[in-house]
């Protein structure tokens, strides 16, 4: 039986608004389960070639997906720590640079427009003595930052561990859970989700990497200090859509404008708006295809909920938790439309672009 277009929207709306109720109850736990899972969906065709190819068992295969995992993260925290460190020790110094540039601008404005701005000015020292701090302040902000981080990466490992290396039972229990009739469907749900999230994160990296040694090219090129810093840090954060470039490039400009000049700061801000449209225009749409994008009302919402959810981790995970979503809507008689609306409006006479780079090699956007 099919119910009235009403009750079937207001089913939907009661399930999200008590499954986010839920879900803010208990993001302590279900924050690194749903990373876990998310790493465990990637590291699977690992895991399977370890034990068809070179008859590794079950849990050694597990052993060493975890200890790949470990690697990748341990490297990235390397690298983020240790040019955090050298960022936070120069804080003091770009602090003096940052007021310097500032008087200056105070002393011009003073003498040619005959304009009284010592209150404004006693304001911004003291905002800037709050910001910057010292360079110890930072690192114990920073730390703290990272035992809270140490605790989520601890309860990820051992989720990781446990849904890689049980992953047959529960995709049995997740297919047997339902009626017989509708086990085809479920399977083919499932096999969506894997294939979207594996893309999705895999998509990502390669987004990541791509924008990250752009943006640092650049930078060096232009001589900003940090550059392989900013470059990376830009990378990360774009994951995080609109949000996540601009304010790494807000950063960057800021530092660039303190450190050399007004000019180059301007220069910085006109090569991350290129950037972000080579990436939107180009990148995105070849690493990780159309099928995962989620169109801009509900990823701006996504990124709201989710920091109001979990934080900053509720920001990462908002997009690939809406992918989800918009599959099994999209699987589901009569919530078609659920999926279409989160989804990406996307031209069914659109030809997918290709761009020729060798007589051998073609690049082909993704669906």
């Amino acid at each position: 039986m099919r119910l009235p277009f009403v009750s079937k929207t207001a089913s939907v709306l009661i399930c999200i608004i008590t499954f986010g109720y839920l879900v803010i109850l208990g993001h302590t736990i279900l924050s690194p389960l749903f990373f876990a899972f998310l790493m465990a969906v990637l590291f699977t065709p690992f895991a399977n070639l370890l034990e068809q190819k070179l008859r590794f068992p079950r849990g050694l295969s597990t052993i060493f997906s975890f200890l790949l995992l470990v690697i990748c993260l341990v490297g990235v925290f390397y690298f983020f720590i240790t040019q955090s460190q050298h960022f936070a020790d120069d804080l003091p110094k770009l602090r003096i640079q940052i007021m310097d540039v500032v008087e200056r601008g105070y002393l011009s404005i003073t003498q040619e427009m005959n304009i009284e701005l010592s209150q404004q000015m006693d304001f911004l020292q003291k905002g800037l003595d709050k910001l910057l701090g010292s360079s110890g302040e930072i690192l114990g902000f920073t730390l703290s930052i990272f035992s809270s981080t140490g605790l989520f990466l601890i309860y990820s490992m051992l989720f990781f561990i446990f849904i890689l290396n049980y992953r047959r039972l529960l995709y049995k229990f997740a297919v047997d859970v339902f009626d017989e009739k509708h086990r085809p469907k479920v399977e083919k749900i499932i096999m969506k989700i894997q294939k979207i999230i594996k893309q999705y994160i895999i998509g990502l990296l390669l987004q990541f990497i791509l924008v990250g040694g752009i943006v640092s090219v650049f930078l060096f090129v232009l001589g900003i200090k940090y550059a392989l810093f900013f470059g990376m840090l830009t990378g990360l954060l774009n994951v995080i859509p609109y949000l996540g470039i601009t304010f790494s490039g807000g950063m960057t400009i800021i530092f660039a404008w303190a450190t050399n000049g007004v000019d180059l700061s301007i220069v910085v801000m006109v090569g991350y708006v290129v950037i972000h449209l080579i990436d939107a225009n180009i990148i995105l749409p070849f690493v990780v295809g159309s099928k995962v994008k989620i169109n801009a009302l509900f990823s701006f919402l996504g990124l709201i909920i989710g920091e109001k959810m979990w934080g900053i981790s509720g920001m990462f995970f908002s997009i690939p938790f809406l992918a989800i979503l918009k599959i099994i809507f999209e699987n589901i008689d009569g919530l078609e439309a659920w999926g279409q609306i989160i989804g990406y409006e996307i031209s069914p006479r659109k030809q997918k672009k290709k761009y020729q780079i060798t007589k051998n090699i073609v690049l082909e956007e993704l669906d």
